[in-house]
């Protein structure tokens, strides 16, 4: 093992869009829960994560809705990035990684959010590689992104292995000959890792 393909969400930190949902939502019981859905989920934000429509458009696209209330786009775009906490773990966890690999970032992610990661987290700081959708357009759910890291580095997909905690992630990295570990828990990922002669631990 070489490249460590490291996720973001819900494995360096813990991502909590509902907190979000809430904070911008009008009054309504089911209100957090449709702007989950519309804005947090489904196209508009697989538009934005895949750098389809920039920062602006998408924070218009939210200040126009009813489900929306009033604020200043400031405070509109302070809580669209404050919904991200360390992951339990993750300091020794990474730690424990960068003794077995080079990690490079890649991450389902769009502008906004990136930012604010990279400014508030230290373990995002001075990685060699960040593969981030918004910038190469494809979302990990699509093998194209693991095609993407492979043409653009040139690294062979059987030096790299990917951390996520997302199946449909893990299957994908899979059908493009990169093997993955699913992440639940940094002692269960690390555990999980192969071993040195390509087997398991």
């Amino acid at each position: 093992m070489d490249i460590i393909l490291l996720d973001i969400g819900n494995v360096l930190v813990t991502v909590d869009f509902m907190s979000f949902c809430h904070g911008v939502a009008v009054t309504g019981p089911t209100v957090p829960a449709e702007i989950f859905r519309k804005f947090c989920s489904g196209p508009i934000k697989n538009r934005y994560d895949k750098g389809l429509i920039g920062s602006g458009a998408f924070l218009a696209e939210l200040a126009a809705d009813p489900l929306v209330r009033p604020m200043p786009e400031a405070e509109l775009i302070e809580r669209w990035q404050g919904i991200f906490s360390p992951f339990p773990g993750a300091d020794d966890g990474v730690a424990a990684l960068e003794t077995q690999g080079r990690i490079w970032i890649m991450s389902d992610t769009d502008p906004l959010h990136f930012a604010s990661l990279h400014h508030a987290f230290p373990l995002l700081h001075g990685r060699e590689r960040y593969y981030l959708s918004f910038r190469h357009g494809f979302l990990k759910s699509s093998p194209s992104a693991f095609i993407h890291v492979l043409g653009d580095s040139g690294v062979d997909a059987g030096r790299c292995i990917l951390i996520d905690d997302r199946e449909d992630n893990c299957r994908a990295a899979g059908e493009a000959g990169i093997r993955s570990v699913l992440f639940t828990s940094w002692p269960q990922a690390l555990a999980a890792l192969p071993s040195d002669d390509g087997g398991a631990p």
